[in-house]
């Protein structure tokens, strides 16, 4: 009689699944700070020609251009 061998099952591959909502929410988070620091920049680039409200932020106007001008993803 032919002996049996039992085998036990091996665990299936684990193949990656991306959850595309989660995706999807990283990248539109990203945009909308994107948006809002260009929203912020312009507004600083327009406050540097009033020393009084640069006084309030404690900035100088060199500050203010500099911190404006830099790119977005900084």
């Amino acid at each position: 009689m032919p002996s049996l061998i039992i085998r036990r099952a091996l665990p299936a591959a684990r193949v990656p699944q991306f959850d595309w909502g989660i995706i999807l929410a990283i990248g539109w988070r990203a945009v909308r700070r994107h948006l809002a620091r260009q929203s912020q920049r312009e507004a600083l680039r327009t406050l540097a020609d009033d020393s009084h409200l640069l006084r309030d932020l404690g900035l100088t106007r060199e500050e203010a251009l500099e911190e404006a001008d830099k790119p977005f993803w900084r």
